[in-house]
C-alpha cells in the first residue's frame, strides 16, 4: 500500500488528507495530521472520499474515453482523442470564421486547480480572444470579492483559522458553518470549550445547528441583512462604541455612512428583519465591545441581489470598530469551493485578470499580454454566468465550453438555461463523471481526471497554498484539465497564431503554475518566494514573496489597506427589499442550502449511497403551523411555484424556519427530483424556482430567495419501488429507474446503502393521476427484476393494488431483496398499503415472522418510516439515538451527550454529527428540573 498527501475536493477549507493506494485504485483515505487546515481531522465527505473512487464507481460512474455526436439525437461515438479534438478544432475555427471570437463562452468550475484555471484563462483570452469566461464562483463568492474589492481595495481575506481561538466574539452571518464548514466547526465547538467567555452570535433566518450553539441567535427576516448590520452601526456610534482613532487615521468617506445610518434605528431595524430591538443592541454591544471581533459569513450574505452590499455593510462594522488588522478579529469570508480562491487569483472569471488585474483597465491588460506573450486580450469585462447564458438563449454566445460544472442543475432559472443549452450549436462538456443533467444537451463529452488522480494547487478561505498530488493514475482515457486544454491549444494555434512558438508549451502543471506565479509579483497576492518544491514541505498562506521566510497569516497589520490611498472606505448603502416580495399567490419566502453530507449537484457526493442516509429524499421545509395553516400534511405532495417554474415535491414540518418561510436544500436537481407537470413538460429540480436577478455589482444571482406558493398536488396512484443489486449493476438500475421516473407526474430517484457488502440500493417513488400503464408497471417490474419466478405476489385487480416481493436468503435470515407496490391513496390514509415495507428494505430488518403479512392488504405491521442516520461514520440512527435518551433521563446535557458517545460512539469519529446529537440531547424528556 502506498500513502499519498493531498487536499480534500470538497469546501474551501481546505483540509489536507493522506491517500491509501493500491496499484491504480485509491483504497482509503484519513486527515493529514500536519496539515494547519484541519491538523486530521476530516467531516463526512472528506472522510468519504475513497468511496467515490471504487471500482464500481470508475466503471459505471466515470466519463472514461471522449464522446461526440453531430446531432443531440444521435447516438454518442468515441472515435478517440484524435479523432474528438480533430472533428471540434474544426467545428470551432467555422464558428469562429461565422461568428466572431466572441461567440464562444468558457463557464468554468471552483473546483478546478490553479493550474487549470491559468489554462482556460489563457486560451479564452490570450488565444482565442473572447472575454467571456467566467466560474461557477459567480455563484457562490462574487459578492464576497466585490465586497473586499470596494471597502479594503483588495480581494484579500485578512484573516486566518487561528483567529478563531484568540477571538472573544464570533459574529457568524448566513453561514451554517455546522454543515456547511464542518471542520471549522469542530474548531468554533473547541475554541468555545476553551474559553466559555467567547460570545457566539448567528444571524440566520433559520435556528441551525450553528444558531443552536450560539449565545444569540438573530433569526432576521430573510433579505433583511443590511437594515441589521446598519442599525448595529448606528447604535455603535449613539453610545460610542466606534473607534474614532482608528477611523480618522485609516479610513475615508465614514462622516457620509454615519448621516446615513442616522435614519436606521434599532427600532426601525427591528420592524424590517421582525427581530426584537434589544436582539440588534446587543449584537452591536458585542460586536463592538469584544477585545476581538471575527466575522465569518458566506452563502447567505453572497447569494443575493444585494450580495455586494451586505458584505460592505458587514465589514463597515468592522472598521468602524477597528476590528481588522489584529489577531482574533477581521471580515473572513468562507469560501465555498476547494479553489474558488486560486480561481479568483488566477482571473478566471469574466471581471478578474490574473494577479487581481481588472479588465477594465486598460494597463492591467497590456500587463497581462505581456506577461502571456500576445498583442492583446479582449478589451473590458466579459459576460458573468447568468449574463452569459442569457446571450446563449438570445442567439449571440452560439457555442458553450463547460468544465467541471452542471449548469442544468446549478444555474437560476433552469427554464432559461436549459433553452440556452438547447440553442447553442456546440455545448463541450469537460468533466469526470456521466449522468450530469448538462450532458444531455452537450455534443462532446471530455474526460477529465478528478481527485486522487491529478496535480497541481489549491488555495483555500485563508489564503492558504497546497498541493494536490496523484495517488492513481486517471481512468481509462481521462486527462488532467490543463492537459485538455493545453492540447486543444495546440491544435487550434496553427490556424490563430501561425509560425509562432507555442504559447502552451508545458510539459507538466508545474510549468503552468510557474507563470501564474509570475502574473503575481508585486502584487498584494505575491506568490514570487513559493514554488513547489517549498509546497512539497507544507502549505503556505500568501502573499509570500521572494526572500519571504513564511507567508503572512494576516493582512493590514500595519494598518494600511490596498486603495490607492491607503485607507479603508465607507460608502453610503441603501437597504432595499429583495427583488421579489410575497403576494397572495406566493407568500412563501423560499431559500435554500445545504445538507451536512452532500456537496453542489451530487456528481461526486452521490456515488457515495451512504450520504444520503441523514438526508434520504428531497422535502420542502415549512414550519409546523405554516404546514397547518395551509392545510397540509407532513409527507404531503405539493405543486411549488414560483415566477420562472415548478415543481413537485413532499412536504417536511421543519421547527427550524420561521413563518412564511421555506427551505429546500440545493443540491436536489433532476436527476433525483424529476417528474412531468399536467402539461407534459419535465420538471427541472430546485433551480427551476430560483430567480436570475443579480446584484449590480457582483453579478451574483439571489439564489437564496425567491418567493412560491404551493398547490395541493392530485396524483393519488403512488408507486414504490426499490432493490438491492450487486454494486456493479447499480447504475443500469438507476438509470433505468430514471426513464420510468421521468414519465410520472411525482418522482424520487435515491440511492441507499446496502445492508448487505457489496450491494448498492435504488428506490423510486413516483405519482401519477392516473393508474399507472401496465406498461410502465412491466417495465418497473422488470427493472426490479419482479418478473421472474420466485417472487411473491399480491394483487387487487377491482382496486388497482399490487404488490410484489423479492427475498434474500433464507429463514431467518431472510430479507427484501426487492419490492414493489402500487396503490391509491386516500385522505387519511398516508402512503398507503405497505408503507412499511420501506423501513424495513432500507434497514435490513429480518423478515421470517411476518410470514403473511408481507401480501397482506392491510397488514397490522406499523408503518412508521426509516429512522434517518445521523452518525455517518458508524452508521448510527436517530432512533437508536432516542432510545438511549429515553434510559438516561436523569443526567444532565452534557452527561447525556458524553453517555450517548460512549454506549453508541456516534459522535467520536468525524465530529460533524455532534451538533445534530446536541440538538436532540437538549429536545429530550428529562427529569430534572434545571436546564443547562
Amino acid at each position: 500500500m502506498m500513502e499519498t498527501r493531498s487536499t480534500c475536493a470538497y469546501c474551501g477549507v481546505g483540509c489536507g488528507l493522506i491517500i491509501a493506494s493500491e496499484g491504480r485504485h485509491i483504497t482509503g483515505v484519513r486527515g493529514d495530521p500536519e496539515h494547519p487546515a484541519n491538523f486530521g481531522r476530516l467531516c463526512s465527505k472528506g472522510a468519504s472520499l475513497h468511496l467515490t473512487a471504487t471500482p464500481e464507481v470508475l466503471s459505471s460512474r466515470r466519463l472514461l474515453a471522449p464522446r461526440w455526436r453531430e446531432d443531440r439525437a444521435q447516438a454518442w461515438q468515441e472515435p478517440g482523442w484524435e479523432g474528438v479534438q480533430r472533428r471540434l478544432v474544426e467545428r470551432l475555427l467555422a464558428l469562429r470564421a461565422a461568428h466572431g471570437p466572441e461567440a464562444l463562452g468558457f463557464y468554468i468550475s471552483g473546483q478546478l486547480l490553479t493550474e487549470d484555471y491559468h489554462a482556460f484563462n489563457k486560451l479564452a483570452r490570450g488565444l482565442w480572444g473572447t472575454p467571456h469566461i467566467d466560474s461557477n464562483s459567480r455563484l457562490c463568492m462574487s459578492s464576497a470579492v466585490a465586497g473586499y474589492k470596494k471597502a479594503l481595495g483588495a480581494d484579500a481575506p485578512p484573516c486566518s483559522y487561528e483567529d478563531i481561538e484568540q477571538a472573544g466574539c464570533l459574529f457568524i452571518a448566513g453561514s451554517n458553518t455546522a454543515w456547511a464548514h464542518p471542520i471549522l466547526f469542530r474548531r468554533i465547538e473547541a475554541a468555545k470549550a476553551a474559553n466559555p467567555a467567547l460570545r457566539i452570535v448567528v444571524v440566520d433566518p433559520r435556528r441551525t445547528e450553528t444558531a443552536e450553539f450560539a449565545d444569540l441567535h438573530l433569526a432576521l427576516r430573510p433579505g433583511s441583512d443590511v437594515a441589521l448590520f446598519q442599525a448595529m452601526l448606528h447604535q455603535m456610534i449613539w453610545q460610542g462604541w466606534i473607534r474614532q482613532d482608528f477611523i480618522a487615521a485609516h479610513t475615508e468617506g465614514f462622516e457620509t455612512v454615519r448621516a446615513q445610518v442616522q435614519a436606521m434605528t434599532p427600532a426601525r431595524a427591528a420592524q424590517l428583519c421582525d427581530l426584537p430591538e434589544a436582539q440588534i443592541i446587543e449584537a452591536a454591544r458585542l460586536f463592538a465591545q469584544s477585545p476581538a471581533t471575527l466575522s465569518l459569513y458566506c452563502m447567505g450574505l453572497n447569494q443575493s441581489s444585494a450580495g455586494t452590499d451586505k458584505n460592505q455593510a458587514l465589514i463597515q462594522l468592522h472598521l468602524a470598530s477597528a476590528q481588522i488588522g489584529r489577531p482574533g478579529c477581521g471580515p473572513f469570508s468562507l469560501t465555498g469551493q476547494p479553489n474558488a480562491m486560486g480561481g479568483r487569483e488566477a482571473g478566471g472569471m469574466a471581471t478578474l485578470l490574473p494577479g487581481h488585474r481588472d479588465p477594465a483597465s486598460a494597463s492591467d491588460r497590456a500587463e497581462v499580454a505581456a506577461l502571456w506573450g500576445v498583442e492583446g486580450i479582449p478589451a473590458g469585462p466579459g459576460k458573468t454566468a447568468v449574463e452569459m447564458f442569457e446571450a446563449a438563449a438570445a442567439g449571440e454566445i452560439k457555442a458553450l465550453w463547460i468544465a467541471c460544472t452542471d449548469p442544468a442543475q446549478s444555474l437560476p432559472h433552469q427554464s432559461l438555461v436549459r433553452a440556452a443549452l438547447q440553442r447553442c450549436e456546440l455545448v463541450v462538456l469537460q468533466d469526470a463523471f456521466t449522468g450530469s443533467a448538462t450532458a444531455e444537451f452537450a455534443h462532446v463529452l471530455l474526460p477529465a481526471a478528478t481527485w486522487g488522480e491529478k496535480e497541481g494547487t489549491v488555495t483555500n478561505s485563508e489564503r492558504r497554498i497546497s498541493r494536490v498530488r496523484a495517488a492513481v493514475p486517471p481512468p481509462g482515457e481521462a486527462r488532467s484539465d490543463w492537459q485538455i486544454v493545453r492540447d486543444l491549444a495546440r491544435r487550434l494555434e496553427p490556424a490563430l497564431r501561425p509560425g509562432r512558438s507555442s504559447l502552451f508549451a508545458w510539459d507538466s502543471p508545474e510549468q503552468a503554475w510557474l507563470e501564474h506565479r509570475e502574473a503575481t509579483r508585486g502584487r498584494d497576492l505575491d506568490i514570487g518566494g513559493l514554488s513547489y518544491e517549498r509546497l512539497e514541505l507544507a502549505p503556505q498562506q500568501w502573499p509570500c514573496p521572494e526572500g519571504a521566510s513564511e507567508g503572512q497569516a494576516r493582512l493590514y497589520l500595519d494598518r494600511r489597506f490596498a486603495t490607492p490611498s491607503g485607507r479603508a472606505r465607507f460608502q453610503p448603502i441603501s437597504w432595499r427589499p429583495p427583488v421579489e416580495w410575497p403576494s397572495v399567490e406566493r407568500p412563501l419566502q423560499l431559500s435554500t442550502g445545504r445538507l451536512r453530507d452532500q456537496w453542489h449537484s451530487l456528481s461526486r457526493s452521490g456515488t457515495v449511497p451512504s450520504l444520503f442516509a441523514s438526508a434520504p429524499e428531497p422535502r420542502l421545509g415549512l414550519h409546523p403551523d405554516e404546514l397547518a395553516r395551509l392545510g397540509f400534511a407532513e409527507g404531503e405532495l405539493a405543486a411549488v411555484d414560483s415566477a420562472r417554474g415548478r415543481l413537485h415535491v413532499k412536504l417536511a414540518a421543519d421547527a427550524q424556519l420561521g413563518r412564511r418561510q421555506a427551505w429546500l436544500p440545493m443540491h436536489w436537481g433532476s436527476e433525483y427530483l424529476l417528474g412531468r407537470d399536467a402539461h407534459g413538460a419535465a420538471l427541472a429540480g430546485v433551480n427551476a424556482l430560483s430567480q436570475s436577478a443579480t446584484c449590480p455589482d457582483a453579478g451574483q444571482p439571489e439564489l437564496k430567495y425567491a418567493t412560491v406558493g404551493l398547490q395541493r398536488l392530485a396524483l393519488p396512484w403512488r408507486v414504490l419501488g426499490a432493490a438491492y443489486v450487486p454494486d456493479a449493476q447499480a447504475e443500469a438500475l438507476h438509470q433505468a429507474l430514471l426513464a420510468l421516473g421521468r414519465e410520472a407526474g411525482y418522482a424520487c430517484c435515491v440511492p441507499v446503502a446496502g445492508t448487505v457488502r457489496g450491494q448498492t440500493g435504488w428506490l423510486l417513488e413516483a405519482a401519477f393521476a392516473q393508474a399507472p400503464a401496465d406498461a410502465w408497471i412491466q417495465g418497473l417490474s422488470r427493472s426490479l427484476d419482479l418478473h421472474a419466478p420466485g417472487a411473491l405476489r399480491y394483487a387487487d385487480g377491482r382496486r388497482g393494488h399490487l404488490r410484489l416481493l423479492r427475498l434474500q436468503g433464507e429463514g431467518t435470515e431472510a430479507r427484501l431483496q426487492s419490492w414493489l407496490r402500487v396503490g391509491e391513496t386516500r385522505a387519511g390514509q398516508g402512503d398507503g398499503d405497505g408503507a412499511w415495507l420501506d423501513a424495513w428494505w432500507r434497514e435490513g430488518r429480518p423478515v421470517a415472522g411476518l410470514g403473511r403479512q408481507l401480501l397482506a392488504p392491510q397488514s397490522g405491521v406499523a408503518s412508521a418510516p426509516a429512522s434517518p442516520v445521523v452518525c455517518h461514520c458508524l452508521g448510527v440512527r436517530e432512533a437508536q439515538i432516542q432510545a438511549r435518551l429515553g434510559q438516561c433521563q436523569d443526567l444532565t446535557p452534557g452527561a447525556r451527550l458524553e453517555d450517548l458517545q460512549s454506549a453508541l460512539r456516534c459522535g467520536t469519529q468525524c465530529g460533524s454529527c455532534l451538533p445534530q446529537l446536541r440538538r436532540l440531547v437538549q429536545a429530550a424528556p428529562s427529569s430534572l428540573e434545571t436546564s443547562p
